[in-house]
């Protein structure tokens, strides 16, 4: 795979050359104009629809409206929970460095913010996804400890030649992944937190499947990077999730991965499946 051959002539991950720094000085107001406007929308769009973690690992990162956070001061806080940090970087990082990142208990953040004609969508994460988005839950310390065990498997997935089925892992959980709790079925994958329209939808729209979450299930059903979700996997607890991720064995799993026809989306398996 040449992005593995990549990252690999750097066997410090912190040189490789999509590495950075943030330079907070360089964001204009426009830029921090585009922050405010899209942070006080999802702050009003998510009342309700997001779970709790995401809300409190905001207030404790202090992650607020009025400006660009800068890097230095969530990481302050962040290694003082979960000995998380956030990693600046220029956009997509090849996928073992991104393994290697969150195996080291480091998340990639890029520097950059969306344009304002592109609040709606960017199909290349900005930091905004990547802060207000992922960010906040890494205070979560299961959370945390399911990222880096991620960070393992996908290494694993790689040299597995199943890079694929982590990749659809990752989509259906920490980007587009919803979670039950005592007030309903609440949001927490970055996906659709940084979405005004799919957070909306992946809720109260009647289109999509929600299905309770089986890791299986979840590697083998089709993704879409250019739409909303047809199907979005329930959760139970992170708890759960963290599980499935640290038993997950792709030596075991190969040949079931590779037979079983991939599922498409929008569709139930069977009724026991079925989140209401």
């Amino acid at each position: 795979m040449q992005s593995k051959v990549l990252s690999e002539i750097h066997t410090n991950i912190y040189e490789h050359p999509m590495v950075t720094k943030q330079v907070w000085e360089n964001f204009t107001e426009e830029d921090h104009s585009t922050w405010k406007f899209l942070f006080e929308r999802q702050a009003v769009v998510l009342k309700n629809r997001a779970c709790d973690e995401i809300i409190e690992g905001m207030e404790k990162l202090d992650i607020c409206n009025d400006k660009i956070p800068k890097m230095e001061d969530i990481n302050a806080i962040l290694k003082r929970e979960t000995g998380f940090s956030v990693v600046a970087v220029k956009g997509f990082i090849p996928e073992d460095l991104f393994f290697k990142f969150l195996r080291e208990r480091k998340f990639p953040s890029t520097c950059f913010i969306r344009k304002p004609h592109q609040m709606d969508y960017l199909e290349e994460p900005d930091i905004f996804h990547d802060i207000f988005g992922h960010v906040p839950l890494l205070v979560n310390p299961i959370f945390a400890d399911f990222m880096e065990e991620f960070g393992r498997k996908g290494l694993q997935s790689i040299e597995c030649g199943l890079l694929k089925y982590a990749a659809a892992l990752y989509w259906f959980t920490v980007e587009f992944g919803l979670i039950k709790t005592a007030n309903g079925l609440r949001i927490y994958g970055a996906g659709i937190t940084s979405s005004k329209g799919e957070s909306i939808y992946c809720l109260e729209s009647e289109i999509p499947a929600r299905v309770k979450y089986n890791i299986f299930r979840t590697m083998k059903t089709n993704y879409h990077i250019d739409s909303f979700q047809k199907s979005y996997f329930v959760i139970e607890n992170y708890e759960e999730l963290f599980k499935s991720v640290r038993s997950l064995n792709w030596r075991e799993m190969q040949e079931a991965l590779k037979q079983f026809p991939q599922i498409d989306q929008g569709i139930y398996v069977n009724e026991l499946e079925k989140v209401t």
